[in-house]
């Protein structure tokens, strides 16, 4: 815990400063203090979630999976271990990241095009550049996404579907909802990467600003989850714009920006969308440091820790890199994080996940969820490199 000790004269000059001096003030210095508690935390998180899928051994039985080991849900869990580990180095992790891969053969989901079938395969391009090599790792991938490019899908991006169901919808061959942003293109762009074939990242930027022409509201400078809610307004006729939704795209966003150099031509116009983004968040941060799970409704909502989560991990990334002015965001980014550790139980648990949907729901301090757990540790891993640039 921090202690100051302030003098009559340090505690003028300290009223005398603007506000936003202040905050900044009060910001730098929970920055020293979150640091460390990033890592302790990072790490008792990621160790309860190992334990639970069996991966490090725990002294309570290992419960049922809530999804199959190559869902969206675990594959986020997954990427934001990569993170995690990367800035850690620590070995239980990175033997947990091949020994998962090796469980799935190196497969990704069983739907071809779909988008949140191809998160897991971040994981493998993490395998392929520590110790496993490339064709054991990337091989299964890249069959599949050159099916994709041999037939590339070509249909509207309108999420429409009839009496089948939510999966029946034709658009799900393509990116037509906003959270297939984090899910896909860094898998091809890191796809071409690592084979040197530009035709996978060719294809994730063709995509990626069809859907952010489609779905980005240049007005609030948000993502409609998909075409379904562009005309839904709440009780207040507000626009509804989705915590996690929005979440998933300004993490992706970040993912992309951490795969490309500096001269990719691709960067500037990223950069642009990911500062609009950023400029717009902060303004939608609630007192107590969580975002709403409805961005524009704030009132009475109750904490939602995985859009928190990705909004401050993608909000420290700025500032860590410079894109963002530290004295303008370094204040939201120590609320976030406060807000995010007040919802770790003492278990390691990470409570306050609102629950698998495609919109703004209840949430309860109990909920929990594997890719909840993924975007804290991208958070954590942003963090805790907050002092160190």
């Amino acid at each position: 815990m921090l202690t100051y000790t302030i003098t009559t004269k340090r505690l003028k000059l300290y009223l005398a400063l603007p506000l936003a001096c202040l905050l900044l003030l009060v910001a730098l210095a929970r920055a020293n203090n979150n640091q460390t508690q990033a890592l302790e935390l990072g790490f008792k998180v990621a160790d309860h979630q190992l334990q639970q899928l069996g991966y490090l051994e725990s002294s309570s039985p290992t419960p049922e999976p809530k999804s199959h080991s190559k869902s969206w849900e675990i594959g986020a869990f997954w990427l934001g271990l990569t993170q995690f580990t990367d800035l850690t180095q620590h070995k239980p992790y990175q033997q947990a990241l091949i020994k998962q891969g090796e469980d799935n053969q190196w497969q990704l989901g069983p739907w071809l095009e779909f988008a949140d079938d191809h998160i897991i395969g971040q994981s493998y391009l993490w395998a392929a550049k520590n110790g496993v090599s490339r064709s054991t790792a990337l091989s299964p991938m890249r069959k599949s996404f050159d099916k994709i490019l041999a037939n590339p899908p070509n249909v509207h991006l309108s999420f429409y579907f009839g009496e089948q169901g939510y999966g029946s919808a034709e658009c799900l061959t393509r990116w037509c909802w906003c959270d297939a942003l984090f899910m896909a293109p860094q898998a091809f762009i890191g796809l071409s990467q690592a084979t040197g074939d530009i035709r996978y990242a060719n294809y994730a930027f063709k995509e990626f600003w069809a859907t952010t022409d489609f779905l980005y509201d240049p007005a609030e400078k948000l993502y409609f989850r998909d075409s379904r809610f562009f005309e839904k307004r709440d009780q207040k006729q507000r626009k509804l714009f989705w915590s996690r939704g929005n979440g998933w795209v300004f993490g992706g966003i970040v993912n992309i920006l951490k795969l490309l150099p500096q001269d990719h031509p691709q960067r500037p116009r990223l950069e642009t969308l990911y500062l609009e983004m950023a400029a717009r968040l902060i303004q939608l941060q609630k007192p107590d440091g969580y975002w709403p799970p409805s961005l524009l409704a704030p009132e009475n909502s109750p904490p939602e820790t995985s859009g928190t989560a990705f909004f401050t991990y993608g909000l420290a990334y700025g500032i860590n890199t410079g894109l963002l002015d530290k004295k303008r965001y370094l204040p939201a980014v120590t609320q976030g994080w406060q807000a995010l550790t007040q919802a770790v139980n003492k278990n390691g648990e990470l409570g306050w996940v609102q629950q698998v949907s495609d919109r703004p729901e209840s949430v309860a301090k109990t909920d929990t969820h594997y890719y909840g757990v993924g975007a804290f540790l991208l958070a954590a891993t942003e963090v805790a490199q907050l002092n160190n640039k």
